[in-house]
């Protein structure tokens, strides 16, 4: 077994939920997924398919049905693109990999920004790569990227900027004056963006149909890959379909990845992502303006507790919070779940930046959970 395998951290998250198996009393908001089922329509549409038999292998960078839809849906939120850079992945997980793995070798520098959802920065390590920590900071109770850190950071020796915006666990989001500031950078240092976009509907921000993107102000052929996921914005994280937006001419670098790691997507969920992307134009807004209730609901009434420091999200399914004098974000999670029936997810497991944090994912079809929660949480702490 390689060393490095055997050094990566398992997930902290399961591990405090691993914590209350057998319990039905506790209140989970670990994971990154809401509570409300893949809609009907979606579900449907895999059952047509199934039904049809279509259980046989699919082109490796998908149908050419979905990457023309995946196109067209792209084009309407940002500058035009062709179904030649559409690469369709068996999650948005394996899209970061297979990128990682187009781009990455042993010794190669990847700057990631933190703190993030750890698969991210264990991706390239996993290929022998270095990864840099590129720090996320809190100025007057808001996450903040330093730009001239950032400029001294990436480098000519920088191979890869992973960079995840809407941002999980911190709810971050890079502004349209930052991107173009590290678009002009990477592009001087010969740098690729790897930019992890998956939350990009689930954006709060001046009513804009999606988070500033880099596929806004990119050039085609900039050293630019943008990952998404049907996981976050159509309530499909069971179903581990993703989609890449490449540069032209890579979609055989692509196929070759997908054919070596998965071969393809299955066609009937690939099936299913035709149906939620043909709904999409008021199945998603629905959606986030439900998160935004959410998120209006579990903010204020977090923020409101004494000793407890929160920014509110612009984006993301997330409200990310420290409480005073709790510095092991684990053992306070653990007795969290022990003691109060409340399951949240350690900051330390996005990395040393988080620690002395917690992720509270507010996805919930019963607003009335949040409120629960805040209530368990204000007793615990005696407050």
């Amino acid at each position: 077994m390689r060393q490095i395998i055997e050094d990566l951290p398992g997930s902290k998250i399961r591990e405090v939920a691993n914590a209350a198996l057998g319990r039905d009393d506790v209140l989970a908001f670990w994971f990154g997924e809401s509570d409300e089922a893949t809609p009907e329509f979606i579900r449907a549409a895999a059952a047509r398919s199934l039904e049809a038999g279509e259980t046989f292998y699919s082109q490796n960078l998908g149908l050419a049905e979905l990457r023309d839809a995946l196109a067209s849906y792209t084009s309407s939120l940002h500058r035009p693109v062709g179904a030649d850079r559409i690469a369709v992945t068996s999650s948005g997980v394996n899209a970061l990999m297979l990128a990682m793995q187009a781009l990455v070798g042993a010794g190669d520098e990847v700057v990631a920004v933190v703190p993030v959802w750890p698969n991210l920065t264990a991706q390239p390590a996993i290929l022998g790569a270095r990864v840099v920590r590129l720090p996320l900071r809190v100025e007057s109770g808001v996450w903040r990227l330093d730009l001239d850190e950032m400029r001294g950071t990436i480098t000519a020796k920088t191979r890869v900027l992973l960079v995840n915006s809407p941002n999980n666990p911190t709810g971050w989001t890079l502004g349209r004056d930052e991107q173009e500031a590290v678009l002009a950078h990477c592009r001087g240092t010969g740098t690729w963006i790897v930019a992890d976009e998956v939350y990009e509907r689930i954006y709060f921000g001046d009513g804009a149909a999606c988070a500033p993107s880099f596929l806004d102000i990119a050039d085609g052929d900039d050293q630019l890959v943008v990952v998404h996921s049907f996981s976050k914005s159509f309530l499909m994280t069971g179903w581990r379909l993703g989609w890449i937006v490449h540069p032209p001419g890579l979609a055989p670098t692509f196929a070759k990845l997908i054919e070596f790691n998965t071969s393809c997507a299955p066609v009937f969920v690939q099936r299913a992502g035709l149906a939620a992307l043909a709904e999409a134009g008021v199945f998603v807004p629905d959606l986030v303006a439900r998160l935004r209730t959410c998120r209006d609901i579990l903010l204020p009434r977090l923020a409101a507790l004494p000793g407890i420091s929160v920014a509110t999200p612009s984006g993301g399914l997330y409200a990310f919070f420290s409480v005073a004098g709790q510095g092991d974000s684990l053992a306070f999670a653990k007795r969290l779940v022990a003691e109060a029936g409340v399951g949240l997810a350690p900051g330390s497991a996005f990395g040393p930046e988080g620690e002395g944090w917690l992720r509270w994912c507010f996805a919930s079809r019963d607003p009335a959970r949040l409120v629960d929660g805040i209530e368990r949480l204000r007793r615990f702490l005696r407050l």
